[in-house]
């Protein structure tokens, strides 16, 4: 298998496909009622443009432990994004079809930050 040099963090898929996901989830949250706009939407909003931000930041770190610290953020960050559209569906802000595309988008990115980890782990 031929692995292809990465030279900017905006080739990475997984930088590509977390940023979809924040766009979804902020095109999904203007729908949300206006008395959550300064709590649940502002915090699924920031968890999910938060992991972009901390893959795009974990690409310019020098070291692979630092690059692993900030991968590590960024799949806490998913996590936090993943646990809020649940809540979200709960409480009837998303219909079925959108929590199941979001939860499959989140799982797939966990796959690409699972393997990223797993490469620089093997590093070490």
């Amino acid at each position: 298998m031929t692995h292809k040099k990465i030279n900017r963090f905006e080739d990475m898929t997984v930088w590509q496909d977390s940023q979809e996901l924040a766009v979804s989830i902020y095109n999904v949250t203007k729908s949300f009622p206006k008395d959550e706009l300064y709590s649940l939407t502002n915090q699924i909003r920031r968890s999910a443009s938060s992991v972009s931000a901390n893959i795009a930041e974990g690409f310019g770190r020098g070291t692979n432990k630092d690059k692993s610290h900030f991968y590590r953020i960024a799949l806490g960050s998913l996590f936090e994004t993943k646990n809020f559209i649940y809540l979200c569906s709960r409480l009837g802000y998303t219909d079925d079809i959108t929590t199941d595309k979001t939860v499959k988008d989140i799982d797939g990115i966990h796959k690409q930050i699972t393997a990223i980890l797993r490469y620089f782990d093997n590093e070490s």
